[in-house]
Protein backbone atom coordinates (compact mmCIF):
# COMPACT_ATOMS: atom_id res chain seq x y z
CA UNK A 1 0.00 0.00 0.00
CA UNK A 2 2.96 2.11 0.65
CA UNK A 3 3.77 1.94 -2.48
CA UNK A 4 0.72 2.48 -4.56
CA UNK A 5 0.40 5.73 -1.89
CA UNK A 6 3.44 7.03 -3.28
CA UNK A 7 2.40 6.59 -6.63
CA UNK A 8 -0.82 8.68 -5.84
CA UNK A 9 1.12 11.80 -4.65
CA UNK A 10 3.27 11.67 -7.84
CA UNK A 11 0.07 11.08 -10.07
CA UNK A 12 -1.26 13.94 -8.10
CA UNK A 13 1.80 16.27 -8.39
CA UNK A 14 1.68 15.38 -12.24
CA UNK A 15 -1.78 15.96 -12.35
CA UNK A 16 -0.93 19.76 -11.46
CA UNK A 17 1.35 19.70 -14.39
CA UNK A 18 -1.35 18.69 -16.75
CA UNK A 19 -4.57 18.99 -15.58
CA UNK A 20 -4.14 22.12 -13.68
CA UNK A 21 -2.25 23.56 -16.77
CA UNK A 22 -5.24 22.13 -19.32
CA UNK A 23 -7.74 23.43 -17.00
CA UNK A 24 -6.37 27.17 -17.56
CA UNK A 25 -5.98 26.07 -20.98
CA UNK A 26 -10.03 25.37 -20.52
CA UNK A 27 -10.28 29.03 -20.38
CA UNK A 28 -9.31 29.74 -23.99
CA UNK A 29 -12.54 27.76 -25.00
CA UNK A 30 -15.11 30.50 -23.90
CA UNK A 31 -12.74 32.94 -25.69
CA UNK A 32 -12.15 31.27 -28.98
CA UNK A 33 -16.12 29.43 -29.58
CA UNK A 34 -18.17 32.88 -28.05
CA UNK A 35 -16.87 35.23 -29.14
CA UNK A 36 -13.98 35.11 -32.02
CA UNK A 37 -14.52 31.87 -34.31
CA UNK A 38 -17.05 29.99 -35.76
CA UNK A 39 -17.39 26.54 -35.98
CA UNK A 40 -15.73 26.22 -39.06
CA UNK A 41 -12.94 28.31 -37.86
CA UNK A 42 -12.60 26.69 -34.75
CA UNK A 43 -12.41 23.50 -37.45
CA UNK A 44 -8.83 24.28 -39.08
CA UNK A 45 -7.83 25.09 -35.61
CA UNK A 46 -8.93 21.38 -34.68
CA UNK A 47 -7.76 19.68 -38.05
CA UNK A 48 -3.98 21.61 -38.10
CA UNK A 49 -3.57 20.59 -34.26
CA UNK A 50 -4.44 16.93 -35.31
CA UNK A 51 -1.82 17.04 -37.71
CA UNK A 52 1.07 18.39 -35.32
CA UNK A 53 -0.05 14.94 -33.16
CA UNK A 54 0.60 13.04 -36.11
CA UNK A 55 4.26 14.54 -36.18
CA UNK A 56 5.00 14.78 -32.69
CA UNK A 57 4.86 10.75 -32.63
CA UNK A 58 7.64 10.72 -35.42
CA UNK A 59 9.85 13.68 -33.52
CA UNK A 60 10.12 11.61 -30.28
CA UNK A 61 10.15 8.20 -32.24
CA UNK A 62 9.33 6.52 -29.22
CA UNK A 63 12.56 7.85 -27.23
CA UNK A 64 10.79 8.83 -23.73
CA UNK A 65 10.03 5.03 -23.45
CA UNK A 66 13.07 3.68 -24.55
CA UNK A 67 15.04 6.01 -22.21
CA UNK A 68 12.73 5.25 -18.81
CA UNK A 69 13.35 1.53 -19.65
CA UNK A 70 17.49 1.95 -19.99
CA UNK A 71 17.56 4.60 -17.25
CA UNK A 72 16.05 2.33 -14.62
CA UNK A 73 18.08 -0.88 -15.75
CA UNK A 74 20.73 -1.37 -13.13
CA UNK A 75 24.03 0.22 -12.85
CA UNK A 76 22.47 2.09 -16.09
CA UNK A 77 24.69 4.99 -16.96
CA UNK A 78 21.57 7.22 -16.51
CA UNK A 79 23.87 10.40 -18.64
CA UNK A 80 25.07 8.13 -21.26
CA UNK A 81 21.11 7.37 -21.81
CA UNK A 82 20.19 10.67 -21.50
CA UNK A 83 22.58 11.73 -24.11
CA UNK A 84 21.85 9.24 -26.68
CA UNK A 85 17.98 9.61 -26.45
CA UNK A 86 18.81 13.28 -27.32
CA UNK A 87 20.73 12.93 -29.97
CA UNK A 88 18.50 10.52 -31.95
CA UNK A 89 15.07 12.77 -31.35
CA UNK A 90 17.46 15.30 -32.93
CA UNK A 91 18.46 13.63 -35.68
CA UNK A 92 14.93 12.81 -36.48
CA UNK A 93 13.38 15.69 -35.77
CA UNK A 94 15.22 18.65 -37.50
CA UNK A 95 15.83 17.10 -41.03
CA UNK A 96 11.68 16.57 -40.54
CA UNK A 97 11.11 19.93 -39.76
CA UNK A 98 13.14 21.36 -42.54
CA UNK A 99 11.12 18.84 -44.81
CA UNK A 100 7.85 20.21 -43.58
CA UNK A 101 9.29 23.79 -44.10
CA UNK A 102 9.96 23.18 -47.95
CA UNK A 103 6.75 22.18 -48.09
CA UNK A 104 4.93 24.39 -46.61
CA UNK A 105 2.47 25.66 -48.81
CA UNK A 106 1.10 22.35 -49.79
CA UNK A 107 0.59 21.30 -46.19
CA UNK A 108 -1.02 24.62 -46.22
CA UNK A 109 -3.66 23.83 -48.86
CA UNK A 110 -4.31 20.44 -47.14
CA UNK A 111 -5.12 22.50 -44.28
CA UNK A 112 -7.33 24.51 -45.21
CA UNK A 113 -4.94 27.41 -44.64
CA UNK A 114 -3.56 27.77 -48.62
CA UNK A 115 -3.26 31.44 -47.60
CA UNK A 116 -1.21 31.18 -44.50
CA UNK A 117 1.63 28.95 -45.14
CA UNK A 118 3.32 31.23 -42.38
CA UNK A 119 1.39 29.37 -40.05
CA UNK A 120 2.78 26.08 -41.15
CA UNK A 121 5.99 27.63 -40.26
CA UNK A 122 5.05 28.65 -36.54
CA UNK A 123 3.54 24.86 -35.92
CA UNK A 124 6.46 23.31 -37.37
CA UNK A 125 9.14 25.55 -35.31
CA UNK A 126 6.61 24.57 -31.79
CA UNK A 127 6.82 21.09 -32.89
CA UNK A 128 10.68 21.31 -33.24
CA UNK A 129 10.71 23.12 -29.73
CA UNK A 130 8.60 20.08 -28.08
CA UNK A 131 11.15 17.78 -29.28
CA UNK A 132 14.23 19.25 -28.10
CA UNK A 133 12.45 19.43 -24.68
CA UNK A 134 11.05 15.98 -24.65
CA UNK A 135 14.26 14.08 -23.24
CA UNK A 136 14.74 16.82 -20.38
CA UNK A 137 11.08 16.48 -19.31
CA UNK A 138 10.98 12.65 -19.52
CA UNK A 139 14.40 13.53 -17.04
CA UNK A 140 12.50 15.24 -14.52
CA UNK A 141 10.07 12.74 -14.43
CA UNK A 142 12.41 9.92 -13.55
CA UNK A 143 14.10 12.08 -11.31
CA UNK A 144 11.20 12.45 -9.83
CA UNK A 145 10.87 15.98 -9.70
CA UNK A 146 7.41 16.32 -10.30
CA UNK A 147 7.30 19.92 -9.17
CA UNK A 148 9.63 20.74 -11.47
CA UNK A 149 7.98 19.20 -14.20
CA UNK A 150 4.53 20.90 -13.20
CA UNK A 151 6.25 24.78 -12.61
CA UNK A 152 7.32 24.16 -16.25
CA UNK A 153 3.82 23.30 -17.39
CA UNK A 154 1.65 25.77 -15.78
CA UNK A 155 3.80 28.85 -16.50
CA UNK A 156 3.39 27.90 -20.30
CA UNK A 157 -0.15 28.00 -20.52
CA UNK A 158 -0.43 30.87 -18.12
CA UNK A 159 1.94 32.85 -21.22
CA UNK A 160 -0.77 31.45 -23.33
CA UNK A 161 -3.29 32.34 -21.76
CA UNK A 162 -2.08 36.05 -21.75
CA UNK A 163 -0.92 35.98 -25.67
CA UNK A 164 -4.34 35.01 -26.55
CA UNK A 165 -5.89 37.56 -24.73
CA UNK A 166 -3.38 39.94 -26.11
CA UNK A 167 -3.93 38.96 -29.91
CA UNK A 168 -7.31 37.93 -29.82
CA UNK A 169 -8.76 41.10 -27.62
CA UNK A 170 -6.64 43.75 -27.57
CA UNK A 171 -4.52 43.57 -31.04
CA UNK A 172 -6.40 41.31 -33.13
CA UNK A 173 -5.78 41.24 -36.72
CA UNK A 174 -8.76 39.48 -38.93
CA UNK A 175 -5.96 38.87 -41.58
CA UNK A 176 -3.92 36.72 -39.07
CA UNK A 177 -7.17 35.22 -37.14
CA UNK A 178 -6.86 31.25 -35.76
CA UNK A 179 -2.92 32.09 -36.49
CA UNK A 180 -2.57 34.12 -32.87
CA UNK A 181 -3.55 30.42 -31.68
CA UNK A 182 -0.23 28.82 -33.13
CA UNK A 183 1.78 31.68 -32.88
CA UNK A 184 0.47 32.26 -28.88
CA UNK A 185 1.95 28.23 -28.80
CA UNK A 186 5.23 29.11 -30.31
CA UNK A 187 6.22 31.74 -27.79
CA UNK A 188 5.14 30.14 -25.35
CA UNK A 189 6.12 26.82 -25.67
CA UNK A 190 9.75 28.68 -26.72
CA UNK A 191 10.03 29.69 -23.19
CA UNK A 192 10.71 25.91 -22.11
CA UNK A 193 14.37 26.46 -23.83
CA UNK A 194 14.90 28.94 -21.01
CA UNK A 195 13.84 26.57 -18.09
CA UNK A 196 16.02 24.13 -19.86
CA UNK A 197 19.24 26.05 -20.49
CA UNK A 198 21.43 24.66 -17.98
CA UNK A 199 20.84 20.89 -19.32
CA UNK A 200 20.64 21.76 -22.79
CA UNK A 201 24.34 23.75 -22.48
CA UNK A 202 25.40 20.30 -21.15
CA UNK A 203 24.23 17.61 -23.06
CA UNK A 204 26.50 16.88 -26.00
CA UNK A 205 25.72 13.99 -28.60
CA UNK A 206 26.21 10.65 -28.46
CA UNK A 207 25.94 7.82 -30.76
CA UNK A 208 27.28 4.72 -28.45
CA UNK A 209 27.86 1.70 -30.53
CA UNK A 210 26.24 -0.92 -28.08
CA UNK A 211 23.59 1.51 -26.66
CA UNK A 212 22.33 3.58 -29.67
CA UNK A 213 21.08 -0.03 -31.45
CA UNK A 214 19.44 -1.40 -28.49
CA UNK A 215 17.52 1.94 -27.67
CA UNK A 216 16.52 2.33 -31.61
CA UNK A 217 15.27 -1.32 -31.74
CA UNK A 218 13.25 -0.98 -28.59
CA UNK A 219 11.67 2.76 -29.70
CA UNK A 220 10.71 2.03 -33.09
CA UNK A 221 7.48 -0.28 -32.57
CA UNK A 222 6.94 2.19 -29.67
CA UNK A 223 6.82 5.31 -32.43
CA UNK A 224 4.97 3.23 -35.00
CA UNK A 225 2.41 2.17 -31.68
CA UNK A 226 2.53 5.57 -30.94
CA UNK A 227 1.56 6.31 -35.13
CA UNK A 228 -1.42 3.98 -34.97
CA UNK A 229 -2.70 5.40 -31.78
CA UNK A 230 -3.10 8.49 -32.77
CA UNK A 231 -4.73 7.54 -36.15
CA UNK A 232 -7.77 6.23 -33.39
CA UNK A 233 -7.17 9.38 -31.58
CA UNK A 234 -7.05 12.04 -34.33
CA UNK A 235 -8.50 10.83 -37.28
CA UNK A 236 -11.77 11.49 -36.90
CA UNK A 237 -11.20 14.74 -36.35
CA UNK A 238 -8.58 15.84 -39.35
CA UNK A 239 -9.98 12.88 -41.74
CA UNK A 240 -13.80 13.70 -41.48
CA UNK A 241 -13.79 14.69 -45.04
CA UNK A 242 -12.92 11.13 -46.04
CA UNK A 243 -16.20 10.04 -43.99
CA UNK A 244 -19.06 12.58 -44.10
CA UNK A 245 -21.01 12.46 -47.80
CA UNK A 246 -19.65 14.52 -50.18
CA UNK A 247 -22.52 16.72 -50.53
CA UNK A 248 -21.45 18.06 -46.66
CA UNK A 249 -19.30 20.53 -48.80
CA UNK A 250 -15.97 22.24 -46.85
CA UNK A 251 -18.32 24.07 -44.80
CA UNK A 252 -20.34 21.12 -43.13
CA UNK A 253 -17.13 19.34 -42.74
CA UNK A 254 -15.14 21.97 -41.04
CA UNK A 255 -18.57 22.68 -39.45
CA UNK A 256 -18.82 18.96 -37.84
CA UNK A 257 -14.88 19.11 -37.19
CA UNK A 258 -15.26 22.08 -34.90
CA UNK A 259 -17.96 20.87 -33.07
CA UNK A 260 -16.32 17.72 -32.55
CA UNK A 261 -13.62 19.08 -31.79
CA UNK A 262 -15.15 21.07 -28.67
CA UNK A 263 -16.47 17.80 -27.30
CA UNK A 264 -13.44 15.97 -27.34
CA UNK A 265 -12.07 19.17 -25.10
CA UNK A 266 -14.72 18.05 -22.56
CA UNK A 267 -13.60 14.40 -22.84
CA UNK A 268 -10.17 15.50 -22.17
CA UNK A 269 -10.68 15.93 -18.90
CA UNK A 270 -10.62 12.07 -18.74
CA UNK A 271 -7.56 12.07 -20.95
CA UNK A 272 -5.53 14.26 -18.49
CA UNK A 273 -6.42 11.99 -15.99
CA UNK A 274 -4.98 9.57 -17.61
CA UNK A 275 -1.89 11.31 -18.67
CA UNK A 276 -1.23 12.62 -15.43
CA UNK A 277 -1.43 8.62 -14.29
CA UNK A 278 1.07 7.73 -17.34
CA UNK A 279 3.78 10.71 -16.15
CA UNK A 280 3.84 9.11 -12.63
CA UNK A 281 3.06 4.92 -13.69
CA UNK A 282 5.35 4.88 -16.21
CA UNK A 283 8.38 4.97 -14.38
CA UNK A 284 7.08 2.90 -11.08
CA UNK A 285 5.92 0.05 -13.33
CA UNK A 286 9.44 -0.10 -14.96
CA UNK A 287 11.05 0.64 -11.17
CA UNK A 288 9.14 -2.59 -9.93
CA UNK A 289 9.49 -4.81 -12.93
CA UNK A 290 11.54 -7.04 -11.23
CA UNK A 291 9.62 -7.19 -7.50
CA UNK A 292 8.14 -10.63 -7.28
CA UNK A 293 4.95 -9.07 -6.27
CA UNK A 294 4.66 -7.17 -9.27
CA UNK A 295 1.62 -8.62 -10.82
CA UNK A 296 -0.43 -8.22 -7.31
CA UNK A 297 0.90 -4.73 -7.25
CA UNK A 298 -0.03 -3.79 -11.05
CA UNK A 299 -3.21 -5.17 -10.72
CA UNK A 300 -4.34 -3.54 -7.69
CA UNK A 301 -3.27 -0.38 -8.72
CA UNK A 302 -5.30 -0.55 -12.44
CA UNK A 303 -8.10 -1.44 -9.82
CA UNK A 304 -7.81 2.06 -8.26
CA UNK A 305 -7.27 3.61 -11.17
CA UNK A 306 -10.88 2.22 -12.98
CA UNK A 307 -12.48 3.72 -10.01
CA UNK A 308 -11.14 6.61 -9.94
CA UNK A 309 -12.03 7.18 -13.85
CA UNK A 310 -15.38 5.95 -13.21
CA UNK A 311 -15.92 9.00 -10.28
CA UNK A 312 -14.20 11.30 -13.01
CA UNK A 313 -16.75 9.84 -15.58
CA UNK A 314 -19.84 10.62 -13.20
CA UNK A 315 -19.00 13.70 -12.03
CA UNK A 316 -18.22 15.33 -15.54
CA UNK A 317 -21.10 13.02 -17.22
CA UNK A 318 -23.56 14.37 -15.23
CA UNK A 319 -23.09 18.32 -15.62
CA UNK A 320 -23.12 18.98 -19.17
CA UNK A 321 -25.76 22.06 -18.75
CA UNK A 322 -22.57 23.52 -16.64
CA UNK A 323 -20.59 22.69 -19.08
CA UNK A 324 -22.26 24.76 -21.84
CA UNK A 325 -21.00 27.97 -19.56
CA UNK A 326 -17.90 27.41 -21.22
CA UNK A 327 -18.46 27.31 -24.97
CA UNK A 328 -21.03 28.90 -27.58
CA UNK A 329 -24.69 27.84 -28.42
CA UNK A 330 -23.24 26.85 -31.94
CA UNK A 331 -21.40 24.23 -29.64
CA UNK A 332 -24.33 22.91 -27.91
CA UNK A 333 -24.81 19.60 -29.70
CA UNK A 334 -21.87 17.88 -29.53
CA UNK A 335 -21.90 17.87 -25.60
CA UNK A 336 -24.04 14.72 -25.92
CA UNK A 337 -21.06 12.84 -27.29
CA UNK A 338 -19.11 13.77 -24.15
CA UNK A 339 -20.17 10.83 -21.68
CA UNK A 340 -19.30 8.41 -25.19
CA UNK A 341 -15.87 10.09 -25.10
CA UNK A 342 -14.89 10.41 -21.54
CA UNK A 343 -15.34 6.18 -21.57
CA UNK A 344 -13.39 5.96 -24.67
CA UNK A 345 -10.75 7.46 -22.84
CA UNK A 346 -11.24 5.62 -19.80
CA UNK A 347 -10.56 2.45 -21.79
CA UNK A 348 -7.36 3.79 -23.38
CA UNK A 349 -6.07 4.60 -19.68
CA UNK A 350 -6.71 0.99 -18.68
CA UNK A 351 -5.02 -0.34 -22.03
CA UNK A 352 -1.77 1.96 -20.85
CA UNK A 353 -1.87 -0.11 -17.74
CA UNK A 354 -2.53 -3.47 -19.01
CA UNK A 355 0.13 -2.73 -22.06
CA UNK A 356 3.20 -2.56 -18.94
CA UNK A 357 3.36 -6.00 -19.76
CA UNK A 358 5.20 -5.77 -22.84
CA UNK A 359 7.09 -2.99 -22.22
CA UNK A 360 8.55 -5.19 -19.40
CA UNK A 361 9.24 -7.62 -21.08
CA UNK A 362 10.86 -6.09 -24.10
CA UNK A 363 8.19 -7.43 -26.63
CA UNK A 364 6.95 -3.83 -27.93
CA UNK A 365 6.29 -5.05 -31.33
CA UNK A 366 2.74 -6.77 -29.64
CA UNK A 367 1.81 -2.97 -29.10
CA UNK A 368 2.36 -1.76 -32.63
CA UNK A 369 0.19 -4.83 -33.61
CA UNK A 370 -2.79 -4.20 -31.30
CA UNK A 371 -2.82 -0.47 -32.19
CA UNK A 372 -2.95 -1.25 -35.88
CA UNK A 373 -5.42 -2.84 -35.03
CA UNK A 374 -6.99 -0.55 -33.31
CA UNK A 375 -6.52 2.40 -36.25
CA UNK A 376 -8.40 -0.31 -38.32
CA UNK A 377 -11.23 -0.49 -36.17
CA UNK A 378 -11.38 3.43 -36.33
CA UNK A 379 -11.07 3.71 -40.08
CA UNK A 380 -13.79 0.81 -40.41
CA UNK A 381 -15.96 2.32 -37.67
CA UNK A 382 -15.74 5.96 -38.77
CA UNK A 383 -16.69 4.86 -42.65
CA UNK A 384 -18.95 2.63 -41.56
CA UNK A 385 -20.80 5.13 -38.59
CA UNK A 386 -20.49 8.68 -39.96
CA UNK A 387 -22.53 8.07 -43.01
CA UNK A 388 -25.26 7.06 -41.04
CA UNK A 389 -24.75 9.26 -37.77
CA UNK A 390 -22.63 12.02 -38.83
CA UNK A 391 -20.39 12.77 -36.46
CA UNK A 392 -21.80 11.09 -33.27
CA UNK A 393 -20.34 8.10 -35.33
CA UNK A 394 -16.65 8.79 -34.55
CA UNK A 395 -17.83 8.94 -30.36
CA UNK A 396 -18.98 5.39 -30.80
CA UNK A 397 -15.66 3.89 -33.11
CA UNK A 398 -13.76 5.58 -30.89
CA UNK A 399 -15.48 3.21 -27.77
CA UNK A 400 -14.94 0.11 -29.95
CA UNK A 401 -11.80 0.90 -31.18
CA UNK A 402 -10.27 0.88 -27.58
CA UNK A 403 -12.32 -1.93 -25.89
CA UNK A 404 -10.99 -4.11 -28.97
CA UNK A 405 -6.91 -2.48 -28.37
CA UNK A 406 -7.58 -3.48 -24.20
CA UNK A 407 -9.20 -6.79 -24.68
CA UNK A 408 -6.56 -7.70 -27.42
CA UNK A 409 -3.72 -6.48 -24.82
CA UNK A 410 -4.96 -8.59 -22.04
CA UNK A 411 -5.58 -11.96 -23.72
CA UNK A 412 -1.76 -11.59 -25.25
CA UNK A 413 -0.30 -10.05 -21.49
CA UNK A 414 -1.76 -13.37 -19.94
CA UNK A 415 -0.20 -15.67 -22.22
CA UNK A 416 3.12 -14.31 -21.93
CA UNK A 417 3.63 -12.05 -18.71
CA UNK A 418 0.01 -12.87 -16.45
CA UNK A 419 -1.43 -10.25 -14.12
CA UNK A 420 -4.28 -10.94 -11.92
CA UNK A 421 -6.19 -7.98 -13.26
CA UNK A 422 -9.95 -8.27 -11.06
CA UNK A 423 -11.76 -8.24 -14.97
CA UNK A 424 -15.15 -8.62 -13.34
CA UNK A 425 -15.19 -5.58 -10.61
CA UNK A 426 -13.60 -3.49 -13.18
CA UNK A 427 -16.20 -3.87 -15.67
CA UNK A 428 -18.92 -3.86 -13.40
CA UNK A 429 -17.93 -0.41 -12.33
CA UNK A 430 -17.02 0.56 -15.63
CA UNK A 431 -20.88 -0.28 -16.75
CA UNK A 432 -22.60 0.61 -13.89
CA UNK A 433 -21.17 4.05 -13.85
CA UNK A 434 -21.75 4.35 -17.19
CA UNK A 435 -25.62 2.99 -17.13
CA UNK A 436 -26.09 5.74 -13.96
CA UNK A 437 -24.76 8.41 -15.97
CA UNK A 438 -27.40 7.82 -18.74
CA UNK A 439 -30.10 7.06 -16.17
CA UNK A 440 -29.43 10.84 -13.90
CA UNK A 441 -29.15 12.77 -17.19
CA UNK A 442 -32.33 10.89 -18.95
CA UNK A 443 -34.99 13.34 -16.89
CA UNK A 444 -35.20 17.01 -18.17
CA UNK A 445 -35.60 19.38 -14.32
CA UNK A 446 -37.16 22.32 -14.37
CA UNK A 447 -33.97 24.49 -13.53
CA UNK A 448 -30.40 24.17 -13.28
CA UNK A 449 -30.34 23.99 -9.72
CA UNK A 450 -32.57 21.28 -8.90
CA UNK A 451 -30.49 19.69 -11.86
CA UNK A 452 -26.92 20.46 -9.95
CA UNK A 453 -29.08 18.77 -6.15
CA UNK A 454 -30.13 15.48 -8.09
CA UNK A 455 -27.07 14.92 -9.67
CA UNK A 456 -24.92 15.90 -6.57
CA UNK A 457 -27.56 13.24 -4.52
CA UNK A 458 -26.50 10.61 -7.56
CA UNK A 459 -23.02 11.10 -6.83
CA UNK A 460 -22.89 10.61 -3.55
CA UNK A 461 -25.22 7.60 -3.86
CA UNK A 462 -22.64 5.93 -6.50
CA UNK A 463 -20.14 6.82 -3.90
CA UNK A 464 -21.41 5.30 -0.77
CA UNK A 465 -22.05 2.32 -3.07
CA UNK A 466 -18.52 1.87 -3.91
CA UNK A 467 -17.40 2.66 -0.28
CA UNK A 468 -19.49 -0.17 0.76
CA UNK A 469 -17.83 -2.63 -1.63
CA UNK A 470 -14.28 -1.64 -1.09
CA UNK A 471 -14.93 -1.93 2.74
CA UNK A 472 -12.48 -4.86 3.16
CA UNK A 473 -9.86 -3.67 1.11
CA UNK A 474 -9.90 -0.38 2.83
CA UNK A 475 -10.02 -1.85 5.89
CA UNK A 476 -6.94 -3.93 5.56
CA UNK A 477 -5.86 -0.76 4.02
CA UNK A 478 -5.67 0.75 7.42
CA UNK A 479 -5.19 -1.76 9.46
CA UNK A 480 -1.54 -2.52 7.67
CA UNK A 481 -1.12 1.21 9.05
CA UNK A 482 -0.94 0.70 12.75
Amino acid sequence: MSRIKQLASDTALYGLGSIVPRALNFLLLPLHTRSVFSSEEYGVVTTLYGLVAFFNIVYLFGMETAYFRFASQPQADRDKVFRAAMTCVLLISVPLSALLLVFREPVAAYAYIAHHPEFVVWIVLTMLVDAVVAIPFAQLRQQRKPLLFASAKILNVLVQLGLNYYFLKIDYDPAIGVGYVFLANLIANSMYLLFFIPVLLRWRPVVDAALSPKMWRYAYPVMLTGLAGMINEMAPRTLMEWFLPASAGTEGVLKATGILGVAYKYGVLMSLAVQAFRFAAEPFFFSHAADKNSPELFARVNHYFVITCCFLLLVVGVNLEWLKLFTGPSFYEGLALVPWLLLAYLLLGVYYNVSVWFKITDKTHYGTWITLAGAMVTIVGNAWLVPQLGYTGSAYAAVLCYLVMLVLCYLSGQRHHPIPYRVWADSLYVIGTLAWVFVLNHWAWPSLALTTAVHGAGIVAWGAVVFWLERHELRNALASRT
